[in-house]
């Protein structure tokens, strides 16, 4: 399968919301990385595909998923690197507060599995949003 193929199955089993479908599409070993504060349990280094439904269902349990607004705007595939430019609207479940911003995820897929995803955003916005 193709590098455009896997990420945009990968998008198209985040919005069905199932975590354990996602984490289907990752390999095994991946090198995962959301960075931010440590506060924050959905944020940091994961190497397990496995770890990838966990991950969904803490950060589902930590916004409001109605209100949340994913945008593509653009996919850009060079060999096995792909990158999403969009942005973000998130409501902090804890808070009420509203956080919107540009993003950008970078995968590497091997064959028809992502070994690679590092999300980058404004990791001090996210946290403003959470902050007591």
């Amino acid at each position: 399968m193709a590098t455009r193929e896997v990420v945009e199955k990968f998008f198209g089993l985040l919005a069905a919301g199932n975590p354990d479908a996602v984490a289907a599409a990752f390999a095994e070993d991946i090198d995962w990385c959301v960075p931010g504060s440590p506060s924050l349990p959905w944020t940091g280094h994961r190497s397990k595909g496995s770890d990838v439904a966990d991950y969904l269902r803490t950060l589902v349990d930590n916004i409001v998923p109605e209100k949340s607004v994913d945008q593509v705007e653009a996919l850009l595939v060079d060999g096995d690197h792909a990158v999403m430019l969009g942005r973000f609207t998130r409501e902090a479940r804890s808070t009420g507060r509203v956080y919107e911003m540009p993003v950008a995820m970078h995968f590497q897929v091997e064959g028809d599995k992502i070994v690679k995803f590092h999300l980058y955003e404004d990791t001090l916005k996210v946290s403003q949003a959470y902050a007591s």
